[in-house]
């Protein structure tokens, strides 16, 4: 028998096609509304938080007292990755562009944020860890930020790499990785088989719904824009100015 009823309001984890007016998606990939969210706004969080809860805690294997590196802090996987690692008792590095975004980076919980438009993220993170480094980078970066997310581990430290916005490609010092006694991990959401989508959703509804039902992690949410003014959406995205989620709304 279905958990899901005709009316209940839900989110999900969709294989694609978000932008359909309706969508068919399997009933383990559905999770319930949190408590005390909006229901529009609830939309940005079935994506970004099975993505952070995945690749923080089951890739990163990140715990209470550890560091962690933040890439991107500012986007819609970032925020909501600075307030589950705080909430799980990590510490939070960052890294935004501009005074202002690395404030409300700051706001949801980092407690070092990097402006990378005019500091070396790995130099202020060794200086902020005492030249001890992080225990777990979630790196959106890929490509030309591979060097420097290695000489910003800690020994036994986890590389996760979930984007390329630096390229596909890039050198690695394997004798840095070495030293380190450092992992490089890639993995993507979207590719994953049923069954382990379906874990990662319950993982995501039992260990952050609680957190966003009680207030420690939200969905921040920088516009909502109408489906027929879907390409400035993508402009709002591409130009880098968006803090957040920006969510297609009929």
């Amino acid at each position: 028998m279905s958990r899901w009823r005709a009316g209940d309001r839900v989110v999900a984890l969709l294989e694609g096609g978000g932008y359909a007016e309706q969508a068919v998606v399997r009933e383990t990939q559905v999770l319930p509304v949190p408590d005390g969210v909006d229901l529009v706004d609830a939309a940005a969080l079935p994506e970004a938080a099975c993505t952070v809860w995945n690749n923080l805690v089951d890739v990163g294997r990140l715990r209470a007292g550890e560091w962690v590196l933040v890439h991107g802090g500012s986007g819609g996987i970032g925020t909501l990755a600075i307030q589950v690692a705080r909430a799980l008792g990590a510490h939070v590095v960052a890294t935004a562009g501009g005074a202002e975004r690395t404030a409300r980076c700051a706001g949801l919980g980092a407690e070092v944020v990097v402006d990378h438009r005019t500091q070396d993220f790995a130099d202020e993170v060794l200086r902020a860890t005492d030249g001890r480094g992080v225990d777990v980078v979630l790196d959106l970066l890929g490509g030309r930020a591979l060097n420097d997310n290695v000489r910003a581990l800690a020994r036994g430290g986890r590389l996760v790499v979930i984007g390329m916005q630096q390229g596909r490609r890039g050198e690695l010092d394997l004798g840095a990785l070495l030293a380190r006694r450092g992992t490089v991990t890639g993995t993507l959401l979207r590719s994953r088989p049923a069954d382990e989508k379906a874990r990662i959703v319950a993982d995501t509804e039992q260990h952050v719904w609680p957190l966003v039902a009680a207030g420690r992690v939200r969905p921040v949410v920088h516009a909502r824009i109408p489906f027929d003014e879907a390409q400035s959406a993508h402009d709002l995205l591409e130009s880098g100015e968006a803090f957040g989620k920006v969510l297609l709304v009929p």
